[in-house]
């Protein structure tokens, strides 16, 4: 059987998913979710920006900072880049999974994606507008950093209950599918549950939290943060798998270690109910057993790496000469690469130097450069705004990927020498080595910084332009 052969049989493909968004009438929405999730990015970056102007000597004479400016700008920049940015894709990867399972049939609560649009853009004005406000205070919490600011707070709530409105409405729809989820059903449908989890862990901690005096936004956001990485996490899997379809029409990973992986990960959010049942509530027990549980993300990803080297053990003759000019076969190869090198930094991590965000830095890049993948090789095409190749497109992947990787080396390097985490570069003074690893990380954050606004410029660019008729 031949590549071309495997990949009909996938089912997987951006025709069947065009034509679904087209039967459903549902291409303005598509269009929402997915320029939500890169004007988030593009805040994110505006924020650096301005976090990095903050810092420059006697830059307060001519712009009137709110006072602790650089860690509230920092939490604005955290949020957008990894929650605001995850969750928006997450939200149009669900979208686009419930027009395919309905297949052309009316869609059930086809009110609950629109609403959910809405509501998430509505969170953007009240996460960022705290940040200027001279009487709130920034807390560096893992996972979802927080501004102490009821705006901050609702902005919160609405991004998470935005996202959980197309989750319902794609488990409202499950049963109208006749044949097996395909990659990205399956993955979606997973992620829901995850989603779910993570979920009910902030609202139960919110709730206790009313009850136990001295807790803190660590304290409500620590177990569904743990949560929102197994999420993360699937959905890094389900872009693989699903890029590999794409860019080599071959089942790559195999369908039964993918859906193992994913099974692996839904399970191991499972004992998220046991913690909360059988800890004390906020105790540094619950903590360290949240904390133990991230091992098990591991397990799903070697698993897809064992199913790559097998795949491509079966089906390397049959694919020929391999497509690097295609944008989404070059982050499939990147993004396992850049996450691996995260995932080794983070077994030498101790918490509390700039080791641990050289390793979430890493993995975090390689979260990104699958979904680079997906924007540019799937969700464009399925908007009918072209497929996007050439120089210029491997060109800013190649800047974020290797950008990414200095900097993290530059992080690492510099927390082997003391150098703090969470802390500004002016308010500690650091030895020679460590100034040498931050000046590798600064070097390598500008490089990756390049190819990140080339990559939301060209994103943008394409969704402003009118669709396509193929």
């Amino acid at each position: 059987m031949s590549a071309t052969d495997l990949g009909r049989e996938s089912g997987f493909s951006v025709a069947d998913y065009r034509q679904a968004v087209s039967a459903a009438g549902a291409a303005g929405e598509l269009w929402g979710w997915v320029f939500l999730a890169i004007f988030s990015l593009a805040i994110a970056g505006v924020f650096a920006l301005f976090v990095a102007f903050s810092r420059v000597p006697g830059i307060d004479s001519l712009v009137p900072w709110p006072s602790n400016f650089f860690h509230k700008g920092l939490v604005i920049h955290v949020v957008f880049s990894f929650v605001v940015w995850f969750l928006a894709t997450f939200a149009a990867l669900a979208t686009l999974a419930c027009f395919h399972i309905a297949d052309g049939r009316a869609i059930r609560l086809a009110w609950a994606g629109r609403a959910g649009l809405i509501i998430v853009a509505l969170s953007f004005p009240l996460l960022f507008a705290p940040a200027f406000m001279g009487h709130t205070e920034a807390s560096l919490s893992n996972y979802i950093p927080a501004i102490d600011h009821p705006l901050y707070e609702l902005g919160v709530g609405f991004l998470l209950v935005g996202v959980l409105l197309p989750v319902i409405r794609l488990a409202a729809n499950l049963g109208q599918r006749r044949a097996p989820l395909d990659v990205l059903g399956f993955a979606t449908v997973a992620g829901g549950f995850i989603y779910a989890v993570a979920l009910f862990a902030m609202a139960f901690a919110w709730w206790r939290d009313s009850a136990t005096p001295g807790t803190s936004y660590e304290d409500i956001f620590w177990g569904g943060g743990h949560m929102l990485q197994f999420l993360n996490t699937l959905l890094m899997l389900a872009g693989w798998s699903a890029l590999a379809w794409l860019a080599l029409k071959v089942d790559i990973f195999g369908r039964g270690l993918y859906r193992t992986a994913l099974v692996l990960l839904v399970l191991s959010v499972l004992p998220t109910f046991y913690f909360y049942a059988g800890f004390e509530a906020f105790s540094s027990r619950q903590n360290a057993a949240f904390t133990t549980l991230q091992y098990a993300l591991a397990p799903p990803v070697l698993l897809m790496v064992i199913g790559a080297i097998r795949g491509w053990a079966r089906h390397g003759r049959a694919l020929g000469r391999l497509p690097w000019n295609d944008p989404g076969f070059l982050c499939l190869v990147l993004s396992p690469l850049v996450f691996g090198i995260g995932g080794l930094l983070g077994l030498m991590v101790d918490g509390t130097d700039t080791r641990t965000p050289a390793h979430y830095h890493g993995v975090i890049a390689g979260v990104n450069l699958a979904f680079m993948g997906l924007f540019l090789a799937f969700f464009l095409p399925v908007l009918r705004r072209g497929t996007i190749s050439g120089r210029i497109m491997r060109a800013q992947i190649l800047l974020y990927s290797v950008g990414q990787v200095l900097s993290c080396i530059g992080l690492f390097w510099a927390g082997g020498y003391g150098a703090p985490r969470k802390t500004a570069d002016a308010a500690v003074t650091l030895v020679d080595g460590a100034v040498i690893g931050m000046y590798l990380n600064g070097v390598g954050a500008l490089v990756a910084v390049v190819g990140g606004v080339m990559f939301i410029w060209t994103v943008i660019a394409a969704l402003m332009r009118a669709p396509q008729d193929a």
